[in-house]
């Protein structure tokens, strides 16, 4: 579903990216952790061209992303192609960027009606259910202001939902909500990878990624440091650098 060779991202001077080859297979739960400034936010980004790639090769089922390729070259594609590809990639980031002028409803409604030109009935149809499945049917007329912050995060989740993407990224989705709000967040992903969505999650709970990933990547300083299967890494990581770090955290 998702191929990155040799990905590269500067920041002016600061190389942020030092060529991440990766790959996430359908259906797989890819989980991302690291220390902070490691690369794993940026790298998300890069998978919808939030952020251009300085170099290398980014693409998502099948299709390059953000650029076409014509002999031995890359030309960037327009806005409005890049905007299509992004239909298919739904983003959960850490602050829940909700319209505050809109009930949950209307958050999850918006995309499919403005994006893809659904009818509002079809979009209240699908939204209503979409509310159902992350537990917030009783809160579909109430305004972001007026829920806890794991309730926004589960309503930012169901607009995400909403555009029926083949690929979910959270970037640390329970990274701002108090701690007893974040189970809650977490059950929904579990309910989500259980249904077979592929997702990339940059995340600091380890106890979600050893229970519910597939594959675990543990990034520093721009680089793939070590990867392999959730338990495998974090019961016995093999380089000094991962065992610091999860000497840390674990």
């Amino acid at each position: 579903m998702v191929k990155a060779e040799a990905v590269h991202k500067s920041f002016g001077p600061v190389e942020v990216l030092k060529g991440i080859d990766l790959e996430v297979a359908p259906q797989e739960v890819f989980c991302l952790v690291g220390p902070s400034g490691s690369g794993k936010s940026t790298f998300l980004r890069c998978i919808n061209h939030l952020e251009q790639i300085n170099a290398g090769r980014l693409s998502v089922d099948g299709r390059l992303v953000g650029y076409r390729e014509k002999g031995d070259k890359l030309y960037e594609l327009k806005e409005s192609e890049v905007a299509a590809q992004r239909k298919d990639i739904g983003m959960v980031f850490q602050r829940f960027n909700l319209f505050p002028h809109m009930t949950a409803l209307g958050n999850v409604m918006e995309a499919p009606v403005q994006v893809k030109g659904e009818s509002k009935a079809a979009a209240r149809e699908r939204a209503e259910k979409l509310l159902d499945r992350v537990g917030l049917s009783d809160r579909k007329n109430n305004y972001p202001a007026q829920l806890s912050g794991g309730q926004q995060q589960r309503v930012a989740i169901a607009r995400a939902l909403a555009m029926e993407p083949k690929l979910m990224l959270f970037d640390e989705p329970t990274s701002a909500l108090d701690p007893e709000l974040v189970g809650e967040v977490l059950d929904v992903m579990r309910d989500l990878a259980e249904s077979g969505m592929t997702m990339i999650v940059v995340t600091h709970e380890m106890g979600f990624a050893r229970e519910v990933g597939d594959a675990l990547v543990f990034m520093d300083d721009g680089v793939v440091v070590e990867a392999g299967h959730p338990r495998d890494v974090l019961n016995n990581p093999q380089h000094e650098r991962t065992k610091g770090f999860l000497s840390k955290v674990l």
